[in-house]
């Protein structure tokens, strides 16, 4: 696999019970890459071990008066030159080959993942770990994968010289083959407590970098509230944290790098002395004496790979293991679907609630509990975080369908959706039915004054639509950012939208417009809405109450507001205690839009009364004017 052929048309089924079987797995489906990098760290390492010996030859050459053996001593040393050069070329390439492809299928995978369970991913685990899985723990594991390959051929080059000392001087070849395990194996009882050290510190890292997103992700919030000076405090404590816990980490390391450095030093001048000895009583040559010093001094550079292995060992394991719980979860229905990929119409319905959303109308859904309605809505659109019965389309079950014609037949907007950087066209470049303009879409969505601050935010764009959008939208207010997304919804015209509090964070008058917007740009089409919005029910064809998951009420919302307790309950927020409106108050009326009358309204009842109650009102005095 080359980096040019990336992506990869099928990332392959992990193994994810575990961090270590998923690098495993990793390793598995590189093997060829592995091999390779394998082949040409050989070539590397043992080219540069190879120059102590070509040393020693022509030290002894120099020794022994013989020209012929010193140049063909030097043209070895060429030839070594040349492939340390190959070597070291092509061990890099295929090293980063390596190193890239692991992290792009990782990454594939996630992706995958992430598309498969939708929303369902967030509510099982955080979306700062997955963020924190998809971007630095990706590199940490590519890393480990990439280094495999070379520490082996280090260790091989390790084994090949030690046997090649004993062969070319076994007194000398036996002493630092002795040394050698001691050298290298002398840093493993340090490694768990550097290991654990590091957790810390990734640990207070990712406290630290979550405060800190949360932080800006409210400033405007903490500044309405003075609240901005305690939080900075708080991202100070944990920053001096991640401070301390890094410098402790750090120590460990360089005592691990200081032994590295110190028992390879050790060896040598063991070795030496030794030698001098031997040479002293003329069991050795200098040109052997040479060659030996030369290869224990050369060995310090594939010995340093071995705590290179074990730094990308501790560092990916905690990356791999959560890489692997992300990828372990599953869907509660199947992906491949038992039907035909043809997308179904017709009434939606929910066995489970009794919940009918009738073919071509705007059905409004009431639910207290606001979990409860994003767990419904999730639901119907064929992603139900429990298996149980299927949503059915036109008789169909969704979970019967591919995840994809699902997905076409029935679209869910969530209460918090996410607008992705770039400029308006690409934002509302959806895939759709063709038959609803961006214009069309806007309009409804009321977003006139969003493109208008889009304009005045972007530098030389006369047109709305090439103005840039900042990551997740955070230069626009909230209700801007909700009326975008719902314009974007509105563009895709799916024969099922459905909207989870598409208006909760827009004012009373926009509000009324948006519900106006929808109810005429979405006639004919099935649309269920989940909202409390007075303003949203009072234009829905039909309202439904959901009541500790069934369904208790269907009507009118104006006829459910005088009739129904329980809905009066959600929609007014009225309690038992509060005295409740009279009911020639719900006689009365007022102008749709008077706010002369609406002032008068809300003089007489609580603020939210008024408005759950102004839909309701207005009918009568439009028949008596």
């Amino acid at each position: 696999m080359q980096i040019q052929d990336l992506p990869f048309s099928d990332p392959g089924v992990p193994d994810a019970r575990s961090g270590p079987r998923f690098l495993w797995w990793l390793g598995r489906n590189q093997l060829g890459g592995q091999l390779k990098a394998l082949a040409w760290g050989l070539l590397h390492f043992v080219s540069v071990s190879a120059l102590p010996f070509c040393v020693g030859l022509a030290v002894q050459a120099v020794v022994d008066h013989s020209g012929t053996r010193l140049a063909l001593t030097g043209g070895l040393l060429v030839l070594c030159g040349t492939a340390i050069a190959v070597g070291d070329t092509f061990l890099h390439r295929a090293a980063v080959t390596n190193w890239i492809t692991a992290a792009a299928r990782v990454q594939q995978l996630l992706a995958r993942k992430a598309t498969q369970l939708g929303s369902a991913l967030t509510r099982r685990v955080a979306a700062g770990e997955v963020v924190a899985v998809s971007t630095g723990d990706v590199e940490k594991i590519g890393w480990f994968v990439e280094a495999v390959s070379r520490f082996t051929a280090a260790a091989l080059t390790v084994v090949v010289v030690g046997v090649a000392l004993v062969c070319y001087q076994p007194e000398l070849g036996w002493a630092v083959a002795a040394g050698l395990p001691l050298v290298a194996l002398s840093v493993l009882p340090l490694l768990p407590r550097a290991t654990q050290r590091a957790d810390v510190q990734r640990a207070k890292a990712g406290r630290a970098t979550e405060l800190a997103s949360d932080t800006v992700a409210g400033l405007r919030v903490l500044r309405g509230i003075g609240g901005e000076d305690l939080f900075l405090d708080r991202y100070r404590r944990a920053s001096q944290e991640v401070r301390h816990a890094a410098v402790r980490s750090a120590r460990m390391w360089s005592l691990i790098a200081a032994i590295q450095v110190l028992l390879p030093g050790l060896l040598l001048i063991a070795v030496v002395w030794y030698g001098v000895h031997l040479a002293r009583q003329g069991r050795v040559t200098v040109g052997e004496l040479v060659t030996v010093y030369s290869a224990v001094m050369i060995l310090n550079y594939p010995l340093q790979h071995f705590t290179e292995i074990a730094m990308a060992y501790s560092f990916s394991r905690p990356s791999a293991k959560r890489a692997a719980r992300v990828l372990s979860l599953d869907r509660a229905t199947d992906t491949g679907g038992s039907r035909a990929d043809t997308v179904p119409d017709g009434d939606l319905y929910d066995p489970a609630t009794g919940l009918l959303a009738p073919a071509g109308r705007l059905t409004a859904v009431v639910c207290g509990d606001p979990d409860a309605a994003g767990r419904l809505a999730e639901r119907l659109g064929g992603h139900p975080a429990e298996a149980g019965t299927s949503v059915l389309l036109g008789g169909v079950p969704l979970d019967e369908l591919p995840l994809e014609t699902a997905r076409t037949a029935v679209l869910v907007q969530d209460k918090d959706p996410v607008l992705l950087s770039g400029s308006l066209r690409e934002l509302l470049d959806v895939p759709s039915s063709g038959a609803v303009r961006a214009e069309d879409a806007l309009a409804a969505a009321q977003c006139a004054d969003v493109l208008e601050a889009l304009v005045q935010g972007s530098l030389d764009v006369t047109d709305p639509l090439d103005a840039r959008i900042t990551e997740r939208g955070r230069s626009l207010s909230g209700g801007q950012r909700q009326r975008l997304a719902l314009a974007r919804s509105l563009i895709t015209d799916p024969g099922v939208l459905v909207l989870d509090e598409p208006t909760s964070a827009v004012d009373s008058h926009t509000e009324a417009r948006i519900a106006e917007g929808i109810h005429t740009l979405r006639s004919g089409r099935t649309t269920v809405v989940f909202t409390s919005s007075p303003l949203l029910l009072d234009r829905a064809d039909r309202v439904v109450l959901v009541h500790e998951g069934e369904v208790v009420a269907v009507g009118a919302h104006r006829e459910l507001v005088r009739t129904e307790r329980r809905y009066r309950a959600v929609v007014t927020r009225e309690t038992d205690d509060e005295v409740t409106v009279p009911d020639t108050l719900a006689d009365r009326a007022l102008p749709r839009g008077a706010r002369d009358e609406e002032a008068a309204l809300r003089g007489a009842v609580q603020a939210e009364n008024e408005v759950a109650l102004r839909g309701a009102a207005c009918q009568e005095i439009e028949e008596s004017a």
